[in-house]
C-alpha cells in the first residue's frame, strides 16, 4: 500500500489515533511490534490557533516512528486549514483530519463524526487544507451519522476528488458510538467502487489476527487499522503479521517478556512527560497488560494505585518471579486455508 509516495508494504498495519492515549511512548512500542504507520492524538485546531501548550506538545513527533500522522480536529474551516499549516512546520509525513470521533464534547460541536451531518463544509474543509499543505492529507471517517444517512460510497468518492491521498473506514455510524458490530461491508463497497483509487484502509473490531486476515481477504482493503484492541497490547501487531505471513497463531507472549515491555514503555512515558503524570496516564496500558494471569486481581490494584517508581517496577518484579514460569494453556494453532 503506498499513501502518495509512501510505501508502507503489503498488507500494512496502522495504529489508530486515539485521545490521550497514542501518545509518543505507546507508539514507541506499537512500532517495536511492527506498526507499519501511526498518529498522533487528536490535536484540537481551536487549541493549535490558540497556541495552547497542551495542545502544542500534542504535535511532537519523532523520527523513529516514522512514517507517522499528525491528526486534526475541529468544525470551524479558517482554523483547520491554519492549525494544518501549523502541524506541517512539525513535518509530519501525512496530515490526516479527524471525521470521526464521536464524542459528544467533539461530534456536538459539528467536528469528528458531526462533520458528517454536513457534508459540504467536509468537503470544501478538506479541499482547502489540501491546498494548503505540502505533505499528503489523509481522512478518517465513518459510515454515516445514523443509519438513515450512511453516505460513505459516494462521499470517499467526493473526498478523493478534492485530494486526498487515502481514507480511513470506521465501520460504524456515529450514532453508534463504539456499540454493536463494525459493519465491513459498507468498507467493502468503497474499496470496490470503480472509481477509487486511493487506499482505502478499514477500521473497527480487529481484535484478532484471524479478524486482520477476513478484513483483506473479504473485504479488499489495502490496510487495516487497529485501534482500541492494541491498548496494552502493543504486540498484538507481531501477532497478526505473523498470522498473515505464516497462517500459524503465535502464543501468548511470556510472562517475562510482557514485564520488560512494560518497564520500558513506563520508562518512555516518564521520558515524555515526568515521572508523576508518566506514571498517572500509563496505567491506562498497564490495566491491559497481565489481563490473561489468574488470581492476579490483588496484584493488578496495588499495579494500578502505586505512584512510586521503585514500587512499580518491584512489583513487576513480582509478577516475573509469580507468574513467570507458570505454564500457559497453548493456543490452537491454525493454518490458512
Amino acid at each position: 500500500m503506498v499513501i502518495s509516495k509512501i510505501d508502507l508494504g503489503v498488507r500494512p498495519l496502522l495504529l489508530a489515533p486515539m485521545d490521550e492515549i497514542t501518545d509518543p511512548s505507546f507508539r514507541y512500542v506499537c512500532k517495536m511490534y511492527g506498526a507499519a504507520m501511526m498518529y498522533t492524538e487528536f490535536v484540537s485546531s481551536d487549541g493549535l490557533v490558540r497556541d495552547v501548550e497542551k495542545t502544542r506538545q500534542k504535535l511532537a513527533i519523532y523520527d523513529s516512528e516514522r512514517p507517522v500522522g499528525i491528526q486534526l480536529y475541529g468544525h470551524l474551516i479558517d482554523a483547520m486549514v491554519e492549525s494544518a499549516r501549523r502541524a506541517a512546520e512539525a513535518h509530519p509525513d501525512v496530515i490526516d483530519i479527524n471525521f470521526g470521533c464521536p464524542m459528544k464534547k467533539i461530534a456536538n460541536r459539528g467536528a469528528g463524526s458531526g462533520m458528517m451531518r454536513e457534508p459540504e463544509k467536509m468537503i470544501e474543509m478538506t479541499r482547502l487544507i489540501v491546498r494548503a499543505v505540502p505533505m499528503p492529507v489523509t481522512v478518517k471517517t465513518r459510515l454515516g451519522w445514523d443509519d438513515d444517512s450512511k453516505i460513505i460510497v459516494e462521499l470517499a468518492e467526493r473526498l478523493q476528488d478534492v485530494g486526498i491521498a487515502a481514507i480511513t473506514i470506521h465501520g460504524r455510524t456515529r450514532a453508534q458510538m463504539y456499540k454493536g458490530d463494525a459493519d465491513w461491508t459498507l468498507i467493502g463497497a468503497v474499496k470496490n467502487n470503480p472509481r477509487m483509487h486511493i487506499p482505502v484502509i478499514g477500521n473497527g473490531d480487529i481484535k484478532t489476527p484471524q479478524d486482520a486476515l477476513t478484513a483483506f481477504d473479504r473485504y479488499g482493503v489495502d490496510g487495516v487499522m487497529i485501534g482500541r484492541a492494541a491498548i496494552g497490547r502493543p504486540w498484538l501487531f507481531r501477532e497478526i503479521t505473523y498470522y498473515l505471513t505464516t497462517g500459524n497463531i503465535l502464543p501468548d507472549m511470556p510472562v517475562p517478556e510482557k514485564v520488560a515491555l512494560a518497564k520500558l514503555h513506563l520508562q518512555k512515558s516518564i521520558e515524555h512527560k515526568g515521572e508523576r503524570v508518566g506514571i498517572l496516564e500509563f496505567r491506562r496500558h498497564l490495566s491491559h497488560y497481565f489481563k490473561s494471569l489468574d488470581n492476579f486481581k490483588e496484584t493488578r490494584l496495588r499495579l494500578l494505585t502505586s505512584n512510586d517508581l521503585a514500587d512499580l517496577h518491584a512489583l513487576l518484579d513480582y509478577v516475573q518471579m509469580r507468574w513467570g514460569d507458570v505454564p500457559h494453556t497453548p493456543q490452537p494453532v491454525t493454518t490458512l486455508q
